[in-house]
Parts: C-alpha cells; sequence; structure tokens
C-alpha cells in the first residue's frame, strides 16, 4: 500500500517537497498545507531488547501526498561535542499503526508467533559529531506512526558512573508532511456531474467505505470533450484505498471502455478511497459524470428512502460535504431514480446529481458477530464471544467475528488467539476449519478454492484445526490497531479438493485475549511496561543468557550448573571475610568486627538473590538486601581506614556515626555512582594521613616505626585492594562478572586482613609527680563532721583532704 524510497544525499527534506509541490500542481486548484513536527532529542542505547530502544510516536495527517521524516543524530562528551567518540551506526525501524517488531540480533521467536513487517535505514556518520538522514514515504497511510531507534549491541561492560565522561549518541526525528486540502467529497449511490478545464491535467476525488461493503465500483459516464456525449473519452481512471493514487493504483483506460467502470471486490472497510480521474493531453475541457456504486452487506433490502447517505452507510460527520454542498439538504432522495430502473436512464439523466441505489451480493455477504471487551488491566483484556465460548460452523457458509482494538490503547500488546475443534462433533469426516484473520476487513474462504488468506488488497493469518491437529494458536506482537476479522470455514476434503461439508456442523473453542507479553516472558525473562511520552507499550527483558522476543531463544543459555556455579562463587567467596573478623575480634576491634560479619551476610544474601537465572534466593525485599550490601561494603573500607589512623576512642567512634549516616544518605541519592565509593574512602584516607603526620612529627621518626609492617602488612593491603578497584572498573564486564565480582570479594576481604592494625599495646605505667608544697594548701575535712553526725571538736582518723 506505500511506496517507499530512501533519498540520497542529494536531495534535501525541501528540495523534495518543492518536487512534489510541483508534480501535485495538476490537481485541482492545487491546495496544500505543509505540517511540521518534531520530538526532543533522546539518548540512544546499544541494544539488547526491545526495551532499550527509544520510541517515537507520530501521526500522520488525512490527505498526505508525501511525509518525509529528517533523522538527526549527533554526538556528546562531557556537555560538549563528541569528536572523539567512535562511530556507531544508528539504525531506525518504521512502522505504520503500531510499533515496529523489530530483531536485529537475528534471534527465534517464540512459537506461533508471526512477525509484522516494518522498514529499516541504518545512519552512517558523515561529520565527526553530527550526521543526517531522510526517509519519504509517498501516500502514506494516515494516523499513527512509529520509530524505534537503537545503536549496535556492545560488549556488555560493566562502567563505573562518573569514572569518566561517557559518549552520548542523541536522537531526534523530525517529520514534514504535505498534505491536500480541499479534496472533492463522493458519496456511495451519488452519480454528479464534473469536469476538467483545459488548464488542469487531473481532478482528485475521495469516497468513505463504510463497514459491511463487499465490493466498490467507480463509474465514469457521459465522458466527452464537450458538453455532450459522442467522442472518446481522453481520461485514465484510478483508484486507491486510503492514500491519494499516485503509484501502485488500479487504473482504467476510459477510452477503451464506456462506460468506464473500475471494479475493486473485497474493499478496505471505514478508510476513505481515493479516485483520480486523469486527462491525456487535450486542447478541451472534458465533461464526464462520476460515482460510485457499493455492494452493502449491512442492508440487503436496502431502498431508496433513507433520509441521508451519511446516516444509511454510517459515514463519519466531520469529513463536510460533497462538492461544496451538502445532498440531505439540498437533493430530495426520493425523487431519484433507483438501480432498478434501465442503466441507460443514468446516461440519459439530465439531472446534474442521480442516485442509485446500492444492491447486495449474498455470496459476499454474511453476519458478523461482535465480540464483548473485558478489561482487566493495562494490555489485560479479554474477548468474549456472545453465546460463546463454543461456536458452531454451518457447513454452508462462514462464521465471522469482530475484535475491536482500541487506538493506542492496545498496539503496545500482544493479540492472542486460540481455536480447538471438539472432536465429538466431527463424527469421523475428514472436516477442516479454516480460520483468517484478518485487519480492516474480513475474508472469505470459498470451497474448491486455493485457501489463502490474502487478496489483491490485504493479507491475513491462517489458522487451521482438523482431527489430527486439533488445536491452533496465533500471536501477534504489537498488532494494529481498529478491527479485526475472523472468517471461519469448515470445509471437507475430497479428491476434488476442499469442499462444503454435508450435514456436519463442527464446533469450536475460540479464545481471543490481549496480553503485555507472549507468555508473560517465560521463566527467564521479565515483562516490562515502558512508557513514551503518553504511549505504553510492554517489552521483554531476558536474563541468563536467552534472548528473543518472548526469552524462548536459548542458544546462548546458560545451564544450570553454570547457573549453581556462579551463585556459588559468588555467595562463598564472601566467606573471605572470616579471617578479618578473627583478626579484629583479636584485635579487640569488636565494632569493627560487627561491620565485617553484617557485610558478609547482606552481601552472601544479595548475590543469592541477584541471580539472573533460576538458582535463586531471597530472604527479604531486593531493594533492602542491595541497599545493605552496598552499605556494608563502604562502611568495611570506612572502619578499617579510621581504625588505622589510631585515634581516641570517642573520636573513632564519633566518626564511626557520621560515616555510617553519611554512607546511607549518599546511597540512597545514588548507588552506583563514582563518588559514593571514592568520596568516603579519600576522606578516610585523609584523616589517617593527617594522624600519621601529627605522630611522625611528635616522636620525629616515621609512623608506622617498623619496616616489618610496611613491608609485609600495608604495601601487600594496598597492592591488593588497588587490583582489586582496578578489577571492578575496568575489567569487569556481564559475560564475566561472576568471577571477576567473586575476585572482588577476595580481595577485597583479604586486604582489610593486611590493613587492619594490631592492638594498641597498653602505656607504661606512669608515678605521679611529687607534689608541690611551697605555694599549695591543705584542707582536712573530717567526712562526718561534714555530715553533721559528730561533734566538730572530736578529732577523727577518717579525714579527707583536699588540695
Amino acid at each position: 500500500m506505500w511506496h517507499l524510497e530512501r533519498l540520497g544525499t542529494r536531495l534535501s527534506p525541501p528540495q523534495l517537497l518543492v518536487l512534489v509541490y510541483t508534480y501535485f500542481c495538476a490537481l485541482g486548484d492545487c491546495l496544500f498545507v505543509t505540517d511540521y513536527f518534531t520530538r526532543t532529542p533522546r539518548k540512544l542505547n546499544a541494544f539488547n531488547s526491545f526495551a532499550s530502544v527509544e520510541l517515537f510516536h507520530f501521526h500522520v495527517p488525512e490527505d498526505t501526498v508525501m511525509a518525509v521524516w529528517n533523522l538527526i543524530t549527533f554526538k556528546e562528551q562531557g556537555g560538549t561535542f563528541g569528536d572523539s567518540c567512535p562511530d556507531h551506526n544508528v539504525t531506525v525501524y518504521f512502522r505504520s499503526g503500531a510499533p515496529p517488531v523489530i530483531n536485529p540480533l537475528h534471534t527465534h521467536f517464540p512459537r506461533d508467533t508471526v512477525v509484522p513487517g516494518s522498514f529499516a535505514v541504518t545512519l552512517t556518520w558523515t561529520l565527526p559529531n553530527r550526521t543526517t538522514g531522510a526517509f519519504n514515504v509517498t501516500s502514506p497511510l494516515p494516523g499513527d506512526w512509529f520509530l524505534a531507534a537503537h545503536l549496535p549491541k556492545d560488549e556488555g561492560k560493566i562502567s563505573v558512573k562518573g569514572l569518566y565522561e561517557e559518549c552520548q549518541y542523541l536522537f531526534q526525528p523530525q517529520l514534514i508532511v504535505q498534505r491536500l486540502i480541499g479534496i472533492a467529497v463522493l458519496y456511495p449511490g451519488y452519480f454528479i456531474d464534473q469536469m476538467i478545464p483545459i488548464h488542469n491535467r487531473s481532478a482528485l476525488y475521495k469516497v468513505f467505505i463504510p463497514s459491511y461493503v463487499s465490493r466498490v465500483k467507480v463509474q465514469l459516464v457521459n465522458c466527452s470533450t464537450r458538453n455532450k456525449s459522442g467522442d472518446s473519452c481522453p481520461v485514465v481512471l484510478k483508484i486507491r484505498a486510503r492514500a491519494a493514487p499516485v503509484h501502485n493504483s488500479s487504473a482504467l483506460d476510459c477510452r477503451e471502455w464506456s462506460p468506464c467502470e473500475l471494479d475493486s471486490p473485497l474493499p478496505a472497510w471505514e478508510q476513505w478511497y481515493y479516485i483520480l480521474v486523469e486527462r491525456y493531453l487535450s486542447n478541451a475541457d472534458v465533461y464526464f459524470r462520476i460515482g460510485v456504486q457499493v455492494t452493502d452487506c449491512s442492508k440487503p433490502n436496502l431502498s431508496r428512502d433513507h433520509a441521508s447517505p451519511s446516516s444509511s452507510l454510517n459515514m463519519p460527520q466531520s469529513f463536510g460535504m460533497a462538492m461544496g454542498f451538502s445532498l440531505s439538504e439540498t437533493l430530495p432522495v426520493a425523487d431519484l431514480p433507483t438501480l432498478s430502473q434501465n442503466a441507460s436512464r443514468l446516461r440519459a439523466s439530465e439531472d446534474p446529481v442521480v442516485y442509485l441505489t446500492p444492491n447486495s451480493d449474498r455470496e459476499m455477504c454474511w453476519p458478523i458477530r461482535p465480540t464483548l471487551r473485558n478489561e482487566l488491566d493495562t494490555f489485560s483484556v479479554h474477548f468474549y464471544v456472545f453465546f460463546g465460548p463454543n461456536i458452531s460452523i454451518p457447513p454452508d457458509r462462514a462464521a465471522v467475528f469482530a475484535i475491536n482494538l482500541m487506538p493506542v490503547l492496545d498496539s503496545g500488546g500482544v493479540l492472542n488467539m486460540e481455536i480447538k475443534l471438539n472432536m465429538s462433533t466431527v463424527k469421523g469426516a475428514n472436516i477442516t476449519v479454516f480460520g483468517c484473520l484478518n485487519h480492516g476487513m474480513p475474508l472469505f474462504m470459498r470451497e474448491n478454492s486455493s485457501i489463502k488468506c490474502e487478496s489483491e488488497s490485504a493479507a491475513g493469518f491462517l489458522l487451521t484445526v482438523n482431527a489430527s491437529s486439533n488445536i491452533t494458536k496465533l500471536r501477534i506482537p504489537y498488532p494494529q490497531t481498529g478491527t479485526w476479522y475472523l472468517s471461519m470455514r469448515s470445509l471437507c476434503a475430497t479428491e476434488h479438493g476442499f469442499e462444503a461439508c454435508a450435514n456436519v456442523t463442527a464446533e469450536v473453542y475460540l479464545r481471543s485475549y490481549l496480553t503485555p507479553c507472549i507468555n508473560d516472558c517465560g521463566t527467564y525473562g521479565q515483562c516490562k511496561l515502558l512508557r513514551t511520552n503518553n504511549y505504553l507499550y510492554a517489552a521483554c527483558e531476558c536474563k541468563a543468557g536467552w534472548d528473543g522476543w518472548g526469552c524462548t531463544d536459548n542458544s546462548g543459555a546458560y545451564s544450570y550448573g553454570f547457573q549453581l556455579l556462579s551463585t556459588l562463587l559468588l555467595c562463598l567467596s564472601n566467606l573471605m571475610f572470616v579471617p578479618p573478623v578473627a583478626i579484629a575480634i583479636r584485635s579487640h576491634y569488636l565494632l569493627e568486627a560487627s561491620v565485617y560479619i553484617f557485610t558478609m551476610f547482606f552481601s552472601t544474601f544479595y548475590h543469592a538473590c541477584d541471580q539472573p537465572g533460576i538458582v535463586v534466593f531471597c530472604i527479604m525485599e531486593y531493594d533492602v538486601l542491595q541497599f545493605c550490601d552496598f552499605l556494608g561494603s563502604l562502611m568495611s573500607v570506612w572502619v578499617t581506614v579510621i581504625a588505622m589512623a589510631r585515634l581516641k576512642s570517642i573520636i573513632k567512634q564519633v566518626l564511626y556515626l557520621l560515616g555510617a549516616m553519611s554512607l546511607s544518605m549518599a546511597l540512597q541519592l545514588d548507588r552506583h555512582g563514582l563518588w559514593n565509593l571514592l568520596g568516603p574512602s579519600l576522606f578516610a584516607l585523609g584523616i589517617m594521613a593527617v594522624a600519621w603526620t601529627v605522630r611522625t612529627v611528635r616522636r620525629r621518626r616515621c609512623y608506622p616505626p617498623t619496616w616489618k609492617r610496611w613491608a609485609f602488612f600495608l604495601f601487600p593491603g594496598t597492592m591488593i585492594a588497588t587490583s582489586a578497584v582496578a578489577l571492578y572498573a575496568f575489567v569487569e564486564t556481564e559475560e564475566n562478572y561472576f568471577y571477576i565480582h567473586s575476585i572482588w570479594h577476595m580481595l577485597i576481604a583479604g586486604s582489610v586482613g593486611f590493613l587492619l592494625p594490631p592492638r594498641a599495646k597498653p602505656d607504661a605505667k606512669v608515678t605521679p609527680l611529687k607534689r608541690r608544697r611551697g605555694c599549695g594548701y591543705q584542707l582536712c575535712v573530717n567526712e562526718h563532721e561534714e555530715m553533721g553526725l559528730v561533734d566538730p571538736a572530736i578529732i577523727s582518723i577518717n579525714s579527707i583532704c583536699t588540695s
């Protein structure tokens, strides 16, 4: 339905619109409007799943003849232009009606899943920090359009936030549309006299096709170069659904047919059809009478006694009036001739507007049963069939059901269909139930014909159940909104093909529902609800090496043994804190030992809960375990360095308390920031350096005083801690996380054992200085006298002397 072109570098979007304007100036009075839409730049991410892409939502207006997307990508690093950032290609996907279903990693989709098509553009860098591209769609489908953009998949390196300036790739799409205004509207059943002036090349019309229409015929009669018939008609008639008929349209040369009639069976419902009458070279005005006839399945006995075409055919009330006046107000419908009269009456009538009653085709018209919509939650909707879910399919006709998906609200989930054949109703017949699921209009299968769910203008999905396979399922991720039609027909296999079954009514169980993700992303995935501006959609985020749209591709999955090994390594590596705890207790560092025990406990259970696979054990909420693990790790560093400073007990306790409160606040603000680790460590090292410097100055020798302490404890501990930080900051990736992080645990615990200072030696017993005698005084007070218990004159040996 679309004509897509990739623009070259020589043709900019404004230049393209000038060419389009020049081409379409022959349409009527050449009334065009140019609209411009833009979106805020967003940071692109490396592709891991659809949850990592950036989704953009646009709306293309009706009667658009050209849509041009201007794609702008630029680099930033540290708030400036990222000239030194590497060039990563940007892939952009386009789709109308729903988000694109993409698979850049070529993974396997879940079983019974169909993949709607989309279009992709890859942007390469033409400048050091900026690149642009363009993507144009001629005669695009009106309504919602979605763009998805991402960077290539990276190596999965785990970077420390704030360690270096990250390269950011920002993407900003812009949409420029050019649309026609003032297009003449035709009403089904009405024939109107028209003219193409000599200075115009063509005339454009549009007609709204309502639901329950099985055929559309565009008829052009009384065509001549004078205001009377007789000459050959120098025009070409083109018709196209939902977009202006520029390319890929059904066309008919009216010079070879009289009257000129263009037939379009199985038209799209609830859509605009555009009709282009294009003239050949002629030096005179072209006169003709044009009209549209529809086969209306909703009213098989339709007469001409209806009030207006809008009410009889459920046409929208907002599209205006045909040819500048309202037919319902100016035309007496009851006085117009009908189709039952002679066809020559149409050509011979002198009236400028003639009405013909729509007819019906019983062979192509079947009753359509609606479904009841029951909303349970976001993207959790069940569609119930009235008097279902068991459905009887008669042998002589199809059973058709309509499923309505709400605009925008339902396109971000997964449409699920399930059909099950009741074997007890088959009665031994070789019966097969075929189902066609189509968007916009139903397709009917007939006996002795090829079994397929497609036509010239639409394609659908085929579902089949029979005695050998009585259950079938179908999943459509990100379905287009609007009405979906399920047509089911029971046919029996014979030597001549499939034919109608005799006296066998098949019964099937039908289940239709909407879910956020496919099977809730399975065991190794998490279904995430995402939002871009005001649009909601869901996507799976896989883990443990599983991949794919529903996390069902196990080509790179971790085995159970690997998951168990990684869990045990991450958990048991925390036992390396046992020696530092023993050393701290032996050295009477009881407060420090309690911090190490806290860290060992919560780090063990945090990593047991943080596993991506099925070997998972959580004793409390994940967020609580993560907070306690990070707090314990930072507090271990803090108390170890403060203990190395050998401060007074009261000062040390105050610093411990202040450190715990400050680290808790910092972790609540940002748990992955670089300064959460470096800030407390540098501050504690500063305190230790000041304390050691003061001792060195007072004692006039280096502190710690022994070379053995430097060589066998401080230097190894510092090297071990530095190696742990280097592994954490520069080596750790998603693939090697389980063993690199385990080594990090062991190195940090080992460094604590080396750096923790030994037990402080008790001070030597200092004899009190002799008290000076000269200017001092001594006052002896009798305790009993002070308490008023004895006579002051009595001398007591129990006296308290103070001076």
